[in-house]
Formats: C-alpha cells, sequence, structure tokens
C-alpha cells in the first residue's frame, strides 16, 4: 500500500498520467472523425449501426493494445546478447516495429513518386462500398 502511495505522490507518474491521458483522447477523436467519415459512404439505414460497431470496435481495440503495450514493456529479461548488448523480447519487438515503419514509409514514398508500378495497392481496386452482407448485395445490383 505504501507503494502505491509513493507512486501518487509521484510527479513523473502524473505527467506519464496526464499525457496518456491526451494521447487517449486525441486518438479516440481521430477514430470519431475517421469513422464518421468512412460511414457517411454507406447507404444513410445502415450508417448508424455502422458508427456504433466501428466505435465499440474501436474501443476495444485501443484496450486490448493498451494491455499488449503494458504485458510488453516488462519483457525485460535478456534473451541473447549481440554486440555487447543484451537484447531482450521488448527490444526485438521495437526493432521490428521501427523496421515496418521504415518498410512501409519507403513503400509509400514509392508509390506517391511512381504510382503506376504499384499493383498492390488497394487505392487502384475499384470495389463498391459497403457494410454487411444486405448492403453488398445492394451494392452489387441484387
Amino acid at each position: 500500500m505504501s507503494e502505491l502511495f509513493a507512486l501518487a505522490q509521484s510527479p513523473e507518474v502524473w505527467v506519464a498520467l496526464i499525457t496518456l491521458i491526451v494521447m487517449e483522447v486525441v486518438l479516440g477523436i481521430d477514430n470519431l472523425i475517421f469513422i464518421s467519415i468512412l460511414t457517411n459512404k454507406l447507404p444513410p439505414e445502415n450508417r448508424e449501426r455502422a458508427r456504433k460497431i466501428g466505435i465499440g470496435l474501436a474501443l476495444v481495440m485501443r484496450l486490448g493494445l493498451l494491455a499488449t503495450v503494458a504485458w510488453i514493456v516488462q519483457l525485460t529479461q535478456p534473451v541473447f546478447t549481440a554486440f555487447g548488448a543484451e537484447i531482450s523480447w521488448k527490444d526485438m519487438i521495437l526493432i521490428a516495429g521501427g523496421l515496418f515503419l521504415v518498410w512501409k514509409a519507403t513503400r509509400e514514398i514509392h508509390h506517391a513518386m511512381d504510382p503506376a508500378h504499384d499493383t498492390d495497392s488497394p487505392v487502384t481496386a475499384h470495389r463498391a462500398i459497403a457494410f454487411g452482407n444486405l448492403s453488398a448485395k445492394r451494392a452489387n445490383g441484387a
């Protein structure tokens, strides 16, 4: 109990908590805007249901991701040593995430510079926007 009281008195903990709250609010607003933009492209009778499902899934995913990050931060036991540095699972996950971001950014820049050669892009695919089976049938003319 005294450890919890000591944490509550630490300014670093309060700054981290306030930072996390601000980030969650900003990301939550971003989710609302993004879901609203996407659902406005649906037929009017499906928009409300799609918004509720989208916001619900965004909330569940955010909580799941926060739990995953809290778990990853605890993976500090060294797995192996490379170049005189002890590498843990947390380090490997962060390195893999960084490499993914570099790869994704490079691919996006390449696509922006030469979009004609990018055949894997979902932007080039022509699909009807639909929500559920009912909307897909309407979009396809059934």
